[in-house]
């Protein structure tokens, strides 16, 4: 890393977890997506499913106006990236807008998760529901 910028102007410290721009030596601009992480060899481990409690948002919230049962495959949106998943539900339940439920989540690709991340569910370009992942599986 050559240089380190917040809203284009250099900075000398970010803190982890901070949004940031790097100037990266060697590296090119198609070799780097939105959510991509930077970090020291071996410090992260990628993830794709994980459990988590989360909460649908009402109608009136901004959310769906119906229910979802296994299956439902919306995106979620952890720290800047967005990653498709697919929802599994404990036996054969159907989730109502304004339920809180506990899920099983298997994402299409894998992500830096750890337990009590927050992230954010998404379809259609709203947020639906919300949740905290409670453990992570692989």
């Amino acid at each position: 890393m050559t240089d380190l910028e917040v809203f284009h102007k250099p900075v000398e410290i970010r803190l982890a977890g901070d949004n940031a721009g790097m100037l990266l030596r060697g590296v090119q601009a198609d070799e780097v997506r939105r959510g991509d992480i930077l970090a020291a060899s071996g410090s992260i481990t990628p993830h794709q499913s994980f459990e988590a409690e989360v909460y649908v948002l009402t109608k009136e919230e901004g959310g769906r106006h119906t229910a979802f049962g296994g299956g439902y495959t919306p995106q979620f949106f952890f720290r800047t990236s967005d990653v498709t998943g697919v929802i599994s539900l404990p036996q054969a339940q159907v989730v109502l807008p304004g339920d809180n439920v506990k899920v099983r989540v298997q994402l299409t690709a894998p992500v830096a998760l750890d337990e009590s991340l927050r992230f954010a569910i998404r379809e259609g370009g709203m947020t639906v529901g919300s949740g905290i992942v409670t453990k992570v599986l692989d």
